[in-house]
C-alpha cells in the first residue's frame, strides 16, 4: 500500500500554496455523487438537480456530461449561469414578481436554446407574467407551486390549485407545464417515518393530477422533493426529483440522512492563526467563510480534529476548544465539512479543485451574485 493510499482522502499535499479560508472541491467525488443520484432515480430524465447548491458552470458541465438535461434554480442569476453552461431545460423555482418578470423574458430572448419555465401560485401574478410574454409573442411554461406543508410559498393541492391550473391554461403568453411540490420540512431522522410523511403529503398532489387528467388536461409533469425525500420520490416512475445538496453533500445531511450514499465533495479549509490560551485555537474562517445560520456547534466539522469544538465565531475569526494537550500549532490546516454547504458556496467567487491530493484548478461560482448580465 502506497503512502497516498494511507493518507486521508481530503489531505492536500500542496495546501501551503492555498490562501485560507478557501472552499475546496474534489471533482472525482462530485462525479461519484452525481452517478449515485442517477442510479437512485434510475431514469436520468427524472433527475432535475437544484443549482442553488453549487452555483457553478463547471459543476453544471459535469452534470451535463453524466446525462442530466433538466435543472432547477432559485435565482435569475442561477438560471443564466445554467443557460450559459448549455443546460437545455431550466425551471426557475420561484414566482417572478415585478422587474423579475422582464428579466425572465430577457433570459428567454437571449438564450433561445434553453427552455425556461417558472412557478406561479397566484392568478393575478400569472396574468402579469402572461401579459408581458404575450406582448412579446413569447410563451413561458409555468408550474403551479403547491404547498404540501412547507408553508413558504404555493397553494394547497385541491380545488383552488385546479382552478389556477385551468386559468393559466387559458392565458396567452404562458403554458401550464405541471405541478411543483417542495417538501423540505420533512426531515424525520427515521427513514420509515420520513417515508410515511412524504407519501402522505404527496397524495393530494397525485389526486390533483388525476383530477386535471380527468378534466382533459395533458398529464402534468410533477417536480417534487429535496434532499431528505429524494430517495422516496425516486421510487416513483413519473416524478422529476430535484435534490441539490447531493452534489457536494454536507455535515447536516450526512448526520440526518446516513442511509443516503453520498460523500462529502466540498470542504472549507482554514488555518490556525493564533493560540490564545493553552487549550484554544483561533482559525481564520469567520462568518464570511462558512454559513453561520446554525448554532456554534454546527458551523464546521473538522475531519482532522473531530473533537475540536467551536466556542466563538465572528466575521474573520473562529475560536475552537482543542483540549489541554492538543498537537496543533500556528499554520496548521484544518479541513472542515460545512454543516450547510449551499450558503457556504455563495460566500466564494471561486473554489480550489483537488485531484488526488493536489490542488490543481479552479471552479467558479458566478451565480452567487444576484445578477450576471440580465
Amino acid at each position: 500500500m502506497t503512502a497516498h493510499q494511507l493518507t486521508p482522502w481530503y489531505t492536500i499535499d500542496n495546501s501551503g500554496e492555498i490562501d485560507t479560508p478557501a472552499l475546496v472541491i474534489y471533482p472525482d467525488r462530485v462525479r461519484e455523487n452525481i452517478r449515485t443520484a442517477v442510479r437512485l432515480v434510475r431514469d436520468v430524465s427524472l433527475l432535475r438537480p437544484h443549482a442553488k447548491t453549487h452555483k457553478s458552470p463547471e459543476a453544471t458541465s459535469v452534470l451535463l456530461q453524466e446525462g442530466v438535461t433538466k435543472f432547477k434554480c432559485a435565482t435569475i442569476a442561477e438560471a443564466e449561469m445554467l443557460a450559459k453552461a448549455g443546460a437545455p431545460d431550466v425551471l426557475l423555482a420561484y414566482q417572478p414578481v415585478g422587474p423579475k418578470i422582464h428579466r425572465v423574458l430577457h433570459l428567454v430572448q437571449r438564450y433561445p436554446l434553453t427552455v425556461f419555465s417558472c412557478l406561479v401560485d397566484d392568478q393575478c401574478e400569472a396574468q402579469a407574467i402572461a401579459g408581458v410574454f404575450a406582448s412579446h409573442q413569447k410563451v413561458l411554461p409555468v408550474y403551479i407551486d403547491l404547498n404540501v406543508g412547507m408553508n413558504r410559498t404555493g397553494i394547497r393541492p385541491g380545488p383552488e390549485a385546479a382552478s389556477l391550473y385551468h386559468a393559466c391554461s387559458a392565458m396567452e403568453g404562458i403554458r401550464t407545464a405541471g405541478l411543483h411540490a417542495y417538501d423540505g420540512h420533512l426531515q424525520a431522522a427515521d427513514p420509515a417515518v420520513r417515508t410515511l410523511e412524504c407519501r402522505t403529503a404527496f397524495e393530494p398532489v397525485r389526486a390533483l393530477r388525476r383530477q386535471l387528467r380527468n378534466d382533459g388536461c395533458d398529464m402534468p409533469v410533477i417536480v417534487a422533493g429535496g434532499s431528505p425525500t429524494f430517495p422516496i420520490h425516486a421510487q416513483t416512475a413519473d416524478v422529476e426529483c430535484s435534490p441539490g445538496t447531493f452534489i457536494y453533500w454536507d455535515k447536516s445531511y450526512g448526520t440526518l440522512l446516513p442511509e443516503q450514499p453520498f460523500v462529502p465533495a466540498a470542504l472549507v479549509i482554514t488555518r490556525v492563526v493564533s493560540l490564545p490560551t493553552k487549550t484554544t485555537l483561533c482559525l481564520d474562517v469567520g462568518y464570511k467563510g462558512v454559513a453561520s445560520e446554525k448554532n456554534l456547534q454546527h458551523r464546521l466539522y473538522f475531519l482532522n480534529a473531530p473533537d475540536a469544538a467551536v466556542i466563538s465565531h465572528s466575521e474573520e475569526h473562529c475560536v475552537v476548544e482543542a483540549g489541554a494537550d492538543h498537537p496543533f500549532t500556528i499554520g496548521n490546516i484544518f479541513y472542515g465539512i460545512p454543516y450547510h454547504i449551499c450558503p457556504t458556496c455563495a460566500l466564494y467567487e471561486e473554489a480550489v479543485t483537488v485531484a488526488g491530493h493536489t490542488a490543481d484548478g479552479r471552479w467558479t461560482m458566478p451565480a452567487r451574485d444576484r445578477k450576471i448580465t440580465i
